[in-house]
């Protein structure tokens, strides 16, 4: 992860050099304008034709950030919601309006200092946004509206036995309503940790906090099984992708190594780690890793990628799962699947 670190403080430098911020961009055609496209397939298994179509294209839906993450479907309000971490703004995209600022501050609102803002999102059960607010280093939900957003957050977990958490990063809630988040200390300011390692924490609907491993260097994605039998976690370091079987009452046990990313890392262009998912509701993967988006059957077998060559940090399907949405250093994709 140090290598996404060490980008991520160059881009804020340049960005600004770059495209205008939220900017859409856009290939003029003399019939119809369609957004630039980037990428390519590529195919391991014929079942990755049913996921993904052989003319399926990789659109650039906005473009100009500094660290993308967290993209987030909001079906009732019919947008997008992402994050720019280290410019600690919370974007909302639609088809009309392209990109424009919905939470600032979105992730860090204690003082001036500069440190990242929120990570990854979700929408709970009720369809209130959840956020890892990486420089709060808490799990917060949005209080605010939709329609006038102001940075009004209520804070549901900031310490474990007494200490901050390190930075928390992505999460994912079951059916019950339980936030399951992954805690590694990616950009964690010199001499401010307090939990001596980096978790995978399970807070349930009373508010109570429990730590489910602390086995991994560097967990970072996470997402939970249709079903609600099966925890997946991605980790950075070493690059693997893991699952877990999950009670009833949120124990974690069978841990299984789903796909070992290490060869793919070794070859990639980007050097991406294993970072954010999404899940479709017939439990096949969309893991993002090195160069792009694995997809990988609910019985862990690889059936292709979806190529960006770039760094590719996390996706979100849209409510018919018929568009995936990707967050990818500087740019927000659009994948259209059916």
């Amino acid at each position: 992860m140090k290598q996404i670190l060490t980008i991520i403080l160059l881009s804020i430098l340049i960005v600004s050099c770059k495209t205008e911020k939220g900017k859409n961009i856009l290939k003029e055609d003399k019939k119809h304008t369609k957004y630039k496209t980037i990428g390519y397939l590529e195919k391991l298994d014929e079942d990755f034709d049913k996921h993904v179509p052989v003319s399926t294209k990789i659109e650039v839906i906005s473009e100009g950030y500094s660290w993308t993450e967290g993209p987030v479907w909001v079906p009732k309000e019919q947008f997008l919601l992402f994050s720019d971490v280290p410019q600690n703004i919370n974007y909302k995209w639609t088809e009309k309006e392209g990109a424009t600022e919905f939470l600032n501050p979105s992730g860090y609102t204690k003082d001036s200092l500069k440190l990242p803002g929120s990570n990854g999102l979700f929408l709970d059960n009720t369809g209130h946004l959840i956020l890892c607010q990486t420089g709060d280093r808490a799990i917060a939900k949005y209080t605010g509206s939709y329609a006038n957003p102001k940075s009004n957050f209520e804070v549901l977990a900031s310490t474990f036995e007494g200490k901050r958490f390190n930075a928390p990063n992505d999460l994912t809630i079951d059916k019950k309503g339980n936030i399951y988040f992954t805690d590694p200390n990616f950009g964690l300011p010199e001499g401010t940790k307090e939990i001596p390692y980096q978790g995978v924490f399970k807070i349930n609907t009373k508010g109570e906090i429990s730590l489910l491993t602390d086995k991994w260097n560097a967990p970072n994605g996470i997402g939970i099984s249709p079903d609600n039998t099966k925890l997946y976690i991605a980790n950075s370091e070493p690059a693997l992708f893991v699952s877990y079987d999950l009670s009833e009452d949120g124990k974690l046990s069978n841990e299984k190594i789903v796909l070992d990313m290490r060869p793919a890392l070794e070859k990639s262009i980007s050097k991406q780690l294993p970072d954010g998912m999404a899940i479709k509701k017939d439990g096949t993967i969309f893991q993002t890793g090195p160069d792009g988006i694995f997809v990988i059957n609910k019985n862990g077998k690889h059936l292709g990628t979806i190529k960006t060559d770039k760094l590719t940090s996390n996706c979100a399907f849209n409510e018919d799962e018929s568009v995936l949405y990707v967050s990818c250093h500087q740019l927000i994709l659009r994948i259209k699947l059916n």
